[in-house]
This record gives C-alpha cells, sequence and structure tokens, in this order.
C-alpha cells in the first residue's frame, strides 16, 4: 500500500493514477493523518450475448423455417395490423 498526501494529488496525480492503474491501493495523507483511500475499480468483463444459433437449431433442429422473420413482418404490415 503506498500513501501520497494531498499536495501529491494536486502535483503528481499523473503517479497516483499510473499506480491505481497497476492495482495499487494508496493512502491519502493530510498533515501525517490518513484521511482516504484510493482503491483501484475492479476491470470490466463485457457482458455474453446470448448464442441465438444454438437457440434457433434448439428451437426448430435441422428444419428450416419456411418463412422468415422479415417476410412475416411485411405480411403483417401488409395486413394492417
Amino acid at each position: 500500500m503506498r500513501r501520497a498526501t494531498v499536495r501529491d494529488l494536486r502535483y503528481h496525480f499523473p503517479l497516483i493514477e499510473q499506480a491505481l492503474r497497476e492495482g495499487q491501493e494508496i493512502q491519502i495523507a493530510k498533515r501525517s493523518r490518513v484521511i482516504a483511500r484510493l482503491v483501484p475499480e475492479p476491470p470490466t468483463v463485457a457482458p455474453q450475448l446470448p448464442d441465438y444459433a444454438a437457440m434457433l437449431k434448439e428451437t426448430y433442429g435441422d428444419k428450416a423455417p419456411k418463412v422468415t422473420g422479415a417476410e412475416l413482418v411485411r405480411q403483417e404490415r401488409d395486413e394492417g395490423y
């Protein structure tokens, strides 16, 4: 754990930011007393999209649908729904 002063935050922030990016926790001190802690944000994980191809295969098997979704939408619009 690293220690920095309020003055360090003001004048040497790029160094503190780099330490945070490396995963270090930093204690912020004022007049030799710790007043705060800076903790790096955990990395975010992008959500995985569902496997639509597998879902279609599970639903329809090897049978291909006779009408595509786009064609169904076109038919409904032409009918005035």
